[in-house]
């Protein structure tokens, strides 16, 4: 049987009414095409959105070490770039960094999860655009939580963003600052397309490629 996350029960529960309404309404339509045509509509946005806020079981990979990052999203690397932290967050302002960006379609699943065990020592949450999240422009301009968690034993630091896209407008996450974390647990999602940055210091090792599809809470990104 399907999982389905509590994240997205409110718009479970209104398209379940929407699919319920139309379902009725094709009850007293005479005209054959019609009927099919709507109860069509219907059948696609139910399994839609049952699909969409699927949440599978995920397991940490063979292999994990402490200082691994998991991923914290499914979908495909579209950004392997460095550059120089603009202001103070977890990191310190003029810093180099790393960046990792992962861009979730409507197809893949949505729920986030904690990409490093630690502490939450940072987290902000940003009003912005909604530019489509695969344009490198939206990690600066569109609404996004970002998040700083450190390793309280070795002081090794990740920031990550969950950056809402042109569909995406609405952000979930159920942390806060002083929560201790662990890699690969649930922590929220963004709801219909999106995308997720992680910033990691540039004496890191990213471990994938540029095009390459990662599962959130199994792939590693990198080693700090």
């Amino acid at each position: 049987m399907i999982r389905l996350t509590h994240y997205g029960k409110d718009v479970i529960l209104k398209v379940f009414i929407l699919v319920f309404i139309l379902t009725i309404s094709a009850l007293f339509i005479q005209n054959n095409v019609y009927v099919f045509i709507v109860i069509s509509i219907s059948a696609f946005l139910w399994i839609f959105t049952l699909y969409f806020f699927r949440d599978p079981e995920r397991k940490l990979p063979e292999g994990y070490k402490s200082n691994h990052i998991i991923s914290p999203g499914d979908g495909k690397v579209v950004v392997i770039e460095n550059i120089i932290n603009k202001e103070k967050n977890i990191f310190e302002a003029g810093e180099e960094l790393t960046q990792v960006s992962i861009f979730l379609s409507p197809l893949n699943v949505h729920v986030n999860r904690i990409p490093l065990t630690g502490e939450v020592k940072y987290l902000n949450y940003i009003k912005g655009d909604y530019i489509v999240a695969f344009d490198h422009k939206s990690s600066e301009r569109n609404e996004r939580t970002e998040i700083g968690i450190e390793d309280t034993f070795s002081g090794k630091k990740i920031l990550f963003k969950q950056i809402a896209g042109f569909v995406a407008r609405r952000i979930v996450y159920e942390i806060k600052c002083g929560d201790k974390v662990i890699a690969g647990d649930r922590f929220g999602m963004i709801k219909f397309g999106s995308r997720v940055d992680i910033l990691i210091r540039k004496t890191s090792r990213v471990l994938v490629e540029l095009n390459q599809k990662v599962t959130g809470g199994e792939t590693i990104i990198a080693e700090l």
